[in-house]
């Protein structure tokens, strides 16, 4: 194995850009000596919520607690079942059983990777109490299908927006086809993800698009009382300290890292905006390469990955070759959730979803990455391929 010389993922130049100012807002959070709900925590939840424009934002540690809190603070519980894709990073489904709910897979459509609106449909039944969408990869869901299925069935819905700061909603999903109401799709269009469902939850894992410097997570919603329940979650149930009305959590994002991505929030627009010319880029160079299928350049689309699918049983070779040459590449994900040990056994086979299990492969991106860099990297690609 080489040694890496084009990582999945390189934080530095984004961190060169912006260190005096992360440096001034850690020593300002350090003088204050307020490290746990300080000042930058609210200033922080006025500007997401202003940012993706809705009433509500609350901060906690992590994106796996915004799931978690959110749905709990919608009423999911004990015997509930949720509708979910089977293709995403475990904390989708573990933050529904972790409530006594039963997450319920529907399969993914192909060209997007997110869950199909017509699987949904198939899989409500009356314990069905919500849908939780996944913007997997920074692409936005169907949403306009998702929420006329949800108005239709009296459910509630949750974004997982882990991967998808910054995307909006502009109803060209591949999987639609013209299926949304015209008056659904105005609405909802030029929404941002986490705007658009009764509650959105979002991840600042360092790798994210915007991503703090340990963990962190977001919960938003236009809803009141969602929002005062979720307030009182992350205080381990309390409204008021000392007077704890439900079981909660200790879920608060720290000070340190409010400071830090109230540094970055600016710079996100300008950062999705790189991300998606690498990705065209990357599309160019890629596009006379047999055995593979690019990702669409969707409209909203941030490109949290690249992911390009690796026909004919190859996806594992490439990768290794990738290695082998110094370029660093991931797989989200090889074992989808319905199959994970578990689960295992306890599903019916989501044949979409296992497919591209054993196709997806994610090559290097971030805002400030070179053209060199990825010329090298659709070289060791077509090489493999040729």
């Amino acid at each position: 194995m080489s040694e890496i010389k084009i990582p999945v993922l390189d934080l530095k130049p984004q961190y060169e850009q912006i260190k005096d100012e992360v440096q001034g807002a850690i020593n300002r959070v350090l003088e204050s000596g307020q490290f746990i709900m300080g000042p930058d925590v609210k200033l922080f939840e006025q500007e997401v919520a202003k940012y993706v424009g809705v009433k509500h934002a609350i901060a906690v540690n992590s994106g796996t607690d915004a799931l978690v809190i959110g749905l709990r603070a919608l009423g999911i519980g004990e015997g509930d079942e949720v509708i979910t894709t089977p293709f995403s990073f475990f904390a989708t489904a573990e933050s529904i059983s972790n409530l006594g709910a039963k997450p319920v897979f529907a399969d993914i459509d192909s060209k997007s990777f997110n869950i199909d609106p017509k699987e949904i449909k198939a899989k409500i039944t009356p314990r069905t109490k919500a849908i939780m969408p996944v913007h997997l990869y920074g692409q936005p869901a169907a949403m306009g299908q998702i929420m006329e299925l949800a108005q239709e069935y009296g459910l509630k819905v949750i974004e997982d927006c882990a991967q998808s700061f910054g995307a909006r909603y502009w109803g060209t999903c591949s999987s639609c086809q013209g299926h949304c109401q015209e008056t659904t799709l105005e609405s909802l269009r030029g929404k941002f993800t986490g705007a658009i469902a009764d509650v959105g939850a979002y991840s600042f894992f360092p790798s994210k698009n915007l991503g703090a410097y340990g963990d962190g997570g977001m919960v938003v919603t236009n809803d009141d009382q969602v929002a005062e329940i979720a307030r009182m979650l992350r205080v381990h149930g309390a409204k008021k300290k000392y007077h704890n009305e439900v079981l909660g959590y200790n879920s608060r994002l720290d000070t340190l890292q409010a400071a830090i991505l109230r540094v970055k929030l600016p710079y996100l627009a300008q950062w999705n905006e790189g991300r998606r010319q690498v990705a065209k880029t990357y599309n160019e160079l890629l596009a006379d390469v047999a055995g593979i299928i690019t990702p669409e350049l969707a409209d909203g689309h941030v490109f949290h990955q690249y992911t390009i699918r690796v026909l004919d049983g190859k996806r594992d070779k490439v990768q290794q070759y990738l290695g082998e040459q110094g370029i660093g590449s991931m797989i989200y994900y090889p074992v989808p959730q319905d199959q994970l040990p578990v689960y295992q056994g306890q599903y019916p086979k989501m044949p979409v979803s296992d497919l591209l299990g054993t196709e997806v492969l994610s090559l290097p991106i971030w805002p400030e990455m070179a053209s060199e860099n990825m010329a090298v990297v659709v070289n060791v690609v077509s090489g493999v391929l040729e």
